[in-house]
């Protein structure tokens, strides 16, 4: 029986082992792992006279990936995808499977109109065209000097 001493203080290397601790750190980093596969869409939001809109950069999807809903004030948008692709007649020992998900939240104002939100999705962009109450459009008026 042969034993092998496995040692647990410096490791010599024949290369640099500063290099080989940050190619170690990049490869096993969870961090950086984490933030390739969630990334959660870039957002624009802009407010006109008579509403708000909402656009979110989401390539890639299909108009049925999305749910959109409102509690109260919160509006929230979702997305939840899974894909998998199955090849018949092969051996795997290793499979993999893409599964995208993100969330986000956005609290509305008091001046939002509930009844009057519209999505649509086109060319990988999802927008939101919120209407405002009637009470809360700006009304220009003269105002006359006493």
């Amino acid at each position: 029986m042969t034993l092998v001493k496995l040692a647990n203080g410096p490791k010599n290397f024949s290369v640099n082992p500063f290099f080989h601790d940050v190619f170690d750190s990049i490869v096993n980093d969870s961090f950086l792992s984490d933030r390739l596969s969630s990334r959660v869409p870039a957002v624009n939001i802009a407010e006109t006279e008579g509403e708000f809109h909402i656009e979110l950069a989401a390539p890639g999807l299909k108009k049925d990936d999305f749910k959109v809903n409102l509690d109260k004030n919160v509006l929230t948008i979702s997305v939840e995808k899974k894909s998998e692709n199955v090849e018949e007649g092969k051996k795997y020992s290793k499979r993999e499977y893409s599964y995208n998900s993100f969330v986000r939240s956005f609290t509305l104002p008091e001046t939002v109109d509930h009844s009057k939100i519209e999505a649509t999705y086109n060319d990988g962009i999802l927008v939101l065209n919120i209407a405002k109450k009637e009470e809360a459009k700006i009304q220009a008026r003269e105002i006359a000097v006493k």
